[in-house]
């Protein structure tokens, strides 16, 4: 007993599955309404990619529409509504899943609609946790409860193998993330070196104010930071697989390390959604301690425990079993320690691809070390320029970094990776400047300002810049949270028709 409350000696997970169920229902919430407030300004009909102009471009060099390649609602109807309606569509069932209504089935229509909205995002939806969402609403499908209203009194419990394939899944994440900085050869990650992190803070996508102070550490303390990322990323999750105390151990380091990074990076809802999945390490008999009193009676409450049909539990086993060797190979491959898979799984792999739910991970396998920035200009005279300033990226050096985690700024980031190659390999890039050129409203909201709010300009251009975060004495002495130079032209000007 705790305070009244039965404490269960072995373990049970109908709390941890409710908690789990909850937290991924508002992830899939943070998901669908961060993508609604910048979809027409994306891939919208007057967006940087329309949708409608690519499908369409698919089915005249095809002949046919390629949902096997492609699955996507938007083959049937591309138009701004439609987009609208499945992330308002996203929004309402992640409110029925968060309330227990039917959750397989929510989960079912919301790894559905998600990813037919990534498809539809192109390259602005190709992130590690677009995917990460999709293989957790999965493989939450068997986890959640069959029953299509709330009572958790009267729930079964989840199947070992349901749990065993989240657990799985967040050693996959994490385990590999520590893995591929090792095995990628860049010397900063090196335990003989482990400077990794002195670069990470100011050249990691979109730094927080709090990533300012931690760049300002002593070199021996930022060295002793990479050596715990280290232990957390590829030692606790083999504690995963252990004792209860273990599982405990292992969800709060794993918490902890995504809370770090959360305080000093916007990784949209990535961090979230990784704590969400460390719920799935532990049982009611720590949680029942944790949770209000009423809901840790219900799901101690006694009940009616049936065990599913043999024939369901073989293949349910089965379905885990392939799961668990498929991107067990994958991640073998994916960390180096294999050349490549063998030739059955890559069949399967190019089958299951267009899916996006059974995935490769791991952040940041050759570390940054400069910062390029682009900044977007336009001019009406050819001689003065006026530049577009983003909601979150870095632009004015006095203008301290931003935090605008879980919310996910997809062009902010697609800016970032564009810096780290030539215009020509970013195919939104001239896309984007021909929007700004026809003034383009949909593509002006992602950005903080116009600054042509009469008329459009005669030309827009792209100039690079180099970043560093000030020091602290530098800060004290100008204010300025960053230091730039100039480092040229990045896209010519582009000229209004």
């Amino acid at each position: 007993m705790d305070g009244g409350v039965p404490v269960p000696a072995k373990s049970t997970y109908f709390l941890a599955r409710w908690l789990f169920l909850r937290g991924l229902a508002l992830v899939f919430a943070v998901a669908f309404l961060s993508y609604f407030v910048q979809v027409d300004g994306l891939v919208g009909s007057r967006g940087i990619l329309p949708i409608a102009e690519f499908l369409a471009r698919v089915r005249a060099a095809t002949g046919r529409a390629e949902i096997a390649e492609l699955p996507t609602l938007c083959w049937f109807a591309a138009s701004d509504a439609s987009l609208h309606a499945q992330c308002i569509a996203g929004l309402l069932i992640s409110t029925a899943l968060f309330l227990g209504y039917a959750p397989r089935a929510c989960l079912v229509l919301l790894w559905a609609l998600y990813l037919s909205l990534a498809v539809a995002g192109q390259d602005f939806l190709w992130f590690q946790w677009d995917a990460l969402l999709l293989e957790t609403a999965l493989f939450a499908i068997p986890f959640a409860p069959g029953r299509w209203t709330p009572d958790l009194a009267r729930e079964q419990p989840p199947s070992a193998a349901s749990l065993l394939l989240l657990r799985w899944l967040l050693f996959r994440l994490m385990f590999a993330s520590g893995v591929v900085k090792l095995t990628s050869g860049d010397p900063s990650w090196g335990f003989s070196d482990l400077s990794a992190l002195t670069f990470h803070w100011w050249s990691q996508p979109l730094p927080t104010v709090f990533g300012w102070y931690a760049a300002q550490m002593p070199l021996s303390l930022q060295r002793a930071s990479c050596a715990v990322m280290y232990a957390i990323e590829i030692g606790f999750p083999w504690l995963a697989f252990g004792t209860r105390r273990m599982r405990r151990i292992a969800c709060a380091g794993l918490v902890f390390l995504q809370l770090v990074i959360a305080l000093t990076g916007n990784y949209g809802f990535f961090n979230l959604l990784s704590i969400v999945l460390c719920v799935a390490l532990l049982d009611d008999a720590l949680l029942a301690r944790l949770v209000p009193r009423a809901l840790a009676e219900r799901a101690q409450a006694p009940r009616d425990l049936r065990r599913a049909p043999l024939a369901l539990r073989i293949a349910g086993l089965a379905l885990a079993g392939f799961a668990v060797l498929f991107t067990g190979a994958k991640l073998l491959e994916n960390v180096g320690l294999v050349d490549e898979i063998p030739g059955a799984l890559v069949s399967i792999d190019a089958c299951v691809a267009p899916c996006r739910s059974l995935s490769d991970y791991g952040l940041f396998r050759v570390m940054t070390k400069q910062r390029r920035e682009i900044e977007i200009q336009g001019s009406d005279d050819g001689v003065e320029w006026k530049p577009y300033p983003f909601r979150w990226k870095p632009g004015d050096v006095e203008r301290p970094p931003a935090w605008c985690a879980p919310h996910m700024p997809r062009l902010d980031w697609q800016m970032w990776f564009a810096a780290l190659a030539p215009a020509q390999r970013s195919r939104w890039l001239a896309p984007l400047v021909d929007r700004l050129l026809e003034g383009s409203p949909d593509v002006l909201d992602l950005f903080a300002a116009n600054p042509f709010a009469v008329r459009p300009p005669r030309a827009v251009r792209a100039v690079l810049y180099d970043y560093r975060f000030t020091s602290g004495e530098e800060h004290a002495a100008t204010g300025a949270w960053w230091k730039r130079t100039e480092l040229g032209t990045f896209l010519p000007p582009r000229f209004r028709r």
